[in-house]
């Protein structure tokens, strides 16, 4: 099995480099969001005065296809043998836009399968990227199942989302770009779903940035690992199911986050729904519930940075459809 450490990161994001998007990386005043007044002591916009802290944004949200996915996607098609038959995926939206969107890049057939709690904007990009999209069953794990049962019938190569070494090899590269514009780092606040991206994150800091994990209340499969020792099943629902939703995290990834994230953090769906509003209103930035998830740690409280701290926070997409969009703000 093909190695995830940073030797395979550096050579696969150098790969890709041609395909991918150097996402920006912005600097915020904390009390532009009312943060830094909020903490003990602090002057509002100081950094380093008592209790103020430092806060830089990762737009991943800028990403081809709208979401870090791309990196993975990329990773996989040209890191492995794609047979005629093309490729297949299963996907809650995200994946599944950047296998298409990767595919269409490359010249490759893409099959993609989806559950109907995908957003109808994040089926339009799967379509408008020219792949043949499949909608099967109510959740991930229904059009997983679908995808194993295509692949086996056509012999086209099965990308995963989050459970295979090249998808994570390949979302380490946002690791490997956010180090070289933010080198002095302290903590990295990351949103998870199925854990492919902290995972890439994990294998590429290695315990130099304090990785801190983000997830729903209603979507707590990495939480939950953490707590049995394993990776395990959990119900999923909630206002970010279509991105952040996977029943279980990965095997690939759960040593990683075993051994390198320093807290893992549970959100209601409204800290959520308030980061997106956040976003909008402060900075003009659009981001899907799943892409707002970890700064809503951060607004809510639920994360308390130290004094002088140099946090990040990965915004890490954007296919949020109007409607839906305005709906979570109301």
């Amino acid at each position: 099995m093909t190695e995830i450490n940073r030797d395979t990161i550096a050579a696969t994001a150098a790969r890709s480099q041609a395909y991918l998007r150097q996402t920006p990386v912005i600097r915020v005043d904390p009390a532009d969001f009312g943060l830094a007044g909020s903490l003990p002591g602090s002057l509002p916009g100081a950094f380093g005065a008592a209790g103020g802290f430092r806060l830089d944004l990762k737009l991943e949200a800028l990403q081809h296809s709208g979401s870090f996915k791309a990196r993975g996607a990329f990773a996989n098609l040209l890191g492995r043998d794609v047979p005629p038959a093309g490729v297949v995926a299963a996907s809650g939206g995200n994946h599944g836009a950047a296998v298409a969107y990767a595919a269409r890049q490359l010249g490759i057939k893409a099959t993609i399968f989806v559950p109907t709690v995908s957003s109808p904007i994040k089926m339009r990009r799967i379509r408008d990227y020219g792949a043949d999209l499949q909608v099967v069953g109510d959740r991930y794990a229904d059009a997983l199942a679908a995808s194993e049962a295509w692949m086996a019938q056509s012999g086209a190569l099965p990308v995963h989302a989050y459970d295979q070494p090249e998808t994570l090899i390949g979302q380490g590269g946002v690791a490997l770009e956010c180090a070289a514009q933010l080198p002095d780092l302290d903590s990295l606040l990351v949103a998870v779903g199925g854990g492919g991206l902290i995972g890439g994150i994990a294998a590429w800091y290695g315990g130099r940035v304090k990785l801190i994990a983000v997830e729903p209340e209603t979507a707590p499969s990495l939480h939950a690992a953490l707590a049995a020792g394993r990776p395990v099943d959990v119900a999923v629902s909630g206002l970010a199911a279509d991105s952040l939703g996977a029943k279980r995290v990965g095997e690939l990834m759960f040593p990683l986050a075993q051994r390198y994230v320093a807290e893992s953090l549970l959100l209601p769906d409204a800290a959520i729904a308030a980061a997106q509003r956040a976003l909008w209103d402060r900075l003009r930035l659009v981001a899907e519930p799943g892409g707002a998830t970890a700064l809503a740690a951060l607004l809510s409280g639920a994360y308390r940075p130290a004094a002088g701290e140099k946090v990040g926070v990965l915004v890490c997409g954007a296919n949020a459809a109007d409607l839906d969009f305005m709906h979570t703000l109301e």
